[in-house]
Order: structure tokens, then C-alpha cells, then sequence
């Protein structure tokens, strides 16, 4: 539901050449006369939103249930998702107002997942759990290529019917498996539910509590996690809101071509997360490094190394095929922040896990209404491979200086404040379910 505006607003808007005139296109339905600003702010639109509701989605899903609050969000979020095309009939700024709400819908979905993980991972398997996160690229994966094909074949309005459809059968799913905590489980073995909770040990409470937000406001391991996750978003949110534009637009594949290429990166993404995410347990079960360590070098792989390939791409990304390897192998690397930027708030503070999340996710999704900006900023007179150039060095430094500030500020201990409440005995909370 992100991203699927990205490639179907390229079906959606008519085209002119270098003096002005209307360039024909294939008949995909309904075309709209947006300009490239307009087109921003439709990209940006839901960003807006999603940075609002980043905010609580922790705090909601630590009072509530992650289960509830992300589940009942992904349904609204289908029901708006189908009623674009509805909008777009209507006028450019109805598109907007659906996006901005669409983005106020989904901005808990990821706090609260960091709630249930900070819940069910033990200390040892944070990575593949945090890698499972990785939920949202896979989605991206599918949706471009997909959305692609549906609208050579069909129409772009069915690439937003057919996205809300595939969205309520997923939440149907979510409700059927999903449950707030092992206690909670409707099938889940004792044996399992102890090993859980004993690994978690005390580290988290079982009543809801007021997050700390003062002791947040002066913490230096906090703001430099909160920049750290600054700088992978803005390439993430980068690459999901113009890929698929530079690709058509630029490199002059056609919508089906670009759809598949633009899902590589978040392919090499999603592979990469989980292979990254295994090794940095692996390193903790053997006890090589302490925590901090592991999360201060994994940034090596998650932020210098894709600042480095965007810096290479703005030099010599002129062949289209060199491009596409040079972004696939950038975002790649960034699959390591689930040992990074995407791991630190369990390391911190388990307990408000969800609330710390929501907090770095509302700074970090502004690149998403910023870089569509940046784009149409630098391309309103001329869009071709020169005037991207400027673009690319901007991620790359949003990638390369964060990272450094981590080296020095960032750490992998749990705070004071994590507050944590003394959990009831496992065999006490299984006599009382009995």
C-alpha cells in the first residue's frame, strides 16, 4: 500500500516532450495533467500521515495489543488503498488527502511489531526476528513487478483493487496467527512459552507503563540511534519513491521493466537482512564482541558501504544496466541495519521497544516527503542522468555521516531507564490459565 502509488503514477500522468508538447501514451485509463511538483506531493503525501501516528504507534501497542492496533490499521488501510482510483477522478488534491490518511493508518504498524518482537525474541535471536521486518521490502518486491503487469494487462486502477484484496486476506491471516505474548497464545507448547520467557529474563514487564520520555529527551545512545535510523531511511524511502521514476523516466525502461528492476535493490535488501541479522547472532552466542561492538561494525556494511556505492553511482552511472547493479548492491548492504538501526531499541530498552521505534520512525520518515521534493527540485527543468547527480551524493551523505556519529555515541547496553517490573513466576501465570 506504500509503494504502490511509486510505479502506478507513472500509468496515471501525461507526459510532454522538451518544447511542450503532448507526448502519446499507451492506453492505460485515465491520465491526469500533474506536474512533476504534483507528483511529489502525491509520493510525500503519505509520509505525512505516517509520521504522525510513528509517534503513539508504540505507546498504543504497549497499552493495547500489537495484535489489535496493527491488525485493524492494514484493513483501513485497504479499504483507502481501493478508493483512490475514486479519488484520482476527482481531483489531484483527493489523491493527497487519501494518501496522508492511508499513511496515518499504516505509521503503527512497525512500532508495534517492534512490540511483539521485543515480547517473543530471545536476546540471542533478535536478528532473524528483526530480519523478519524485512516484511515491508518483501512487499515492495512483489508489488512493483506486480503492478507493472497488472497495468499493461489490465489498467492501473486494478493495480490498487487488487492490492486492497490481497491487503484484507493478509490481516485475515494476521488475526487467525498472531498473538500479543506467549502467555497469549492459543497453541504454543509450555516448554516453548518458558524458553521464551526465561531467556527474556527480566528485562521485560508484564503491565504497561508511561515510556520515559524525559530520561529519552538527554540520552545520547538514544539521538545517535535516532540519527543512525535517519540516515537508512532516507536511502530506503529514496529508492521507494523514485526508483521506479528514474528508471521509466531516465533510463527509459518500459513499466514492466521497470518494475522488476526496481524491486533488485529491495530483493538484495531482504536476502541480505536475514544473512546479516544470523551472523550478528551468531557473533553474540559465541561472545565475541559485546553488543555495541557488533551494532558499531555491522554500520560499516548498512551505511559506509551504500554511502560509497550512491557516491560511485553519481560518477559513472550512465549505462542503465550499471546503474540498476550499482543501486541493487548499495541497498543490499543496507539489509544489515537489521543489525543496526532496526535492532538498537531492544538493546536499549526492551520494554518500550515499540515506543522508541515510534519515536525514531517519526523523524525517520521525513526522507520520504523530503527526497520526492529534492527530485522534483532538481529536475523541473531537465530529468536526465546530470541532474541526478546532486541527488545521489545527498543520500550518500545521509548514509555515510550518521554512521559515524553511532561510532561514537551510540551503545548496545540497556538503559536505566528501561524500568522494568518484576515478572509473575511461569508457573504461577500457567495455574491461573488452568
Amino acid at each position: 500500500m506504500r509503494v504502490n502509488l511509486s510505479i502506478n503514477i507513472i500509468a496515471m500522468v501525461t507526459n510532454h516532450d522538451e518544447n511542450g508538447t503532448l507526448v502519446e501514451e499507451e492506453d492505460f485509463g485515465p491520465r491526469y495533467d500533474w506536474t512533476q511538483q504534483d507528483q511529489a506531493l502525491l509520493l510525500g503525501g503519505y509520509f505525512y500521515g505516517y509520521m504522525v501516528t510513528s509517534l503513539p504507534g508504540g505507546t498504543l501497542a504497549e497499552m493495547f495489543g500489537g495484535r489489535k492496533v496493527a491488525g485493524y490499521s492494514c484493513l483501513l488501510g485497504a479499504i483507502l488503498t481501493a478508493l483512490t482510483p475514486l479519488a484520482a477522478s476527482w481531483d489531484k488534491y483527493a489523491v493527497f488527502v487519501l494518501r496522508v490518511l492511508l499513511g496515518l493508518v499504516s505509521g503503527v504498524v512497525y512500532p508495534c511489531c517492534h512490540n511483539l518482537v521485543s515480547k517473543w525474541s530471545p536476546p540471542d535471536e533478535k536478528g532473524k526476528f528483526v530480519a523478519a521486518l524485512m516484511g515491508g521490502t518483501f512487499g515492495t518486491v512483489i508489488t512493483w513487478p506486480l503492478c507493472g503487469l497488472i497495468i499493461e494487462h489490465m489498467g492501473w486502477v486494478w493495480a490498487y483493487y487488487l492490492v486492497a484484496v490481497f491487503v484484507v486476506v493478509v490481516v485475515g491471516v494476521w488475526f487467525y496467527l498472531i498473538a500479543d505474548t506467549p502467555a497469549q497464545h492459543g497453541s504454543i507448547s509450555i516448554k516453548e512459552r518458558e524458553y521464551i520467557e526465561t531467556s527474556l529474563g527480566d528485562t521485560i514487564g508484564n503491565k504497561a507503563k508511561w515510556p520515559p520520555y524525559k530520561q529519552l529527551i538527554v540520552s545520547m545512545p538514544f539521538w545517535s540511534l535516532t540519527l543512525l535510523h535517519y540516515g537508512s531511511m532516507w536511502g530506503l524511502f529514496f529508492l521507494l519513491t523514485a526508483t521506479p521514476k528514474f528508471l521509466s523516466e531516465v533510463l527509459g525502461f518500459n513499466l514492466s521493466s521497470a518494475g522488476i528492476l526496481s524491486s533488485l535493490p529491495h530483493i538484495a535488501r531482504l536476502i541480505a537482512a536475514f544473512g546479516f541479522g544470523s551472523v550478528a547472532d551468531w557473533i553474540r552466542r559465541k561472545g565475541w564482541w559485546t553488543v555495541t561492538l557488533t551494532r558499531k561494525v555491522f554500520c560499516v556494511p548498512s551505511h559506509i558501504l551504500p554511502g560509497i556505492m550512491l557516491i560511485i553511482l553519481a560518477y559513472v552511472g550512465r549505462d542503465p544496466y550499471v546503474c540498476v547493479a550499482i543501486m541493487t548492491i548499495s541497498l543490499g548492504f543496507n539489509g544489515a541495519a537489521t543489525s543496526t538501526n532496526l535492532a538498537n531499541s531492544q538493546d536499549l530498552a526492551p520494554n518500550f521497544a515499540g515506543t522508541m521505534y515510534g519515536i525514531i520512525n517519526c523523524l525517520g520518515t521525513t526522507p520520504g516527503i523530503f527526497s520526492p521534493l529534492i527530485v522534483a527540485e532538481f529536475t523541473k527543468d531537465n530529468n536526465t542522468i546530470d541532474e541526478w547527480f546532486w541527488i545521489f551524493i545527498i543520500g550518500a551523505l545521509a548514509y555515510i555521516l550518521p554512521a559515524i556519529f553511532f561510532w561514537v555515541f551510540g551503545s548496545g547496553k540497556i538503559q536505566k531507564w528501561n524500568e522494568v517490573a518484576t515478572k509473575e513466576p511461569l508457573d504461577d501465570v500457567v495455574n491461573t490459565k488452568l
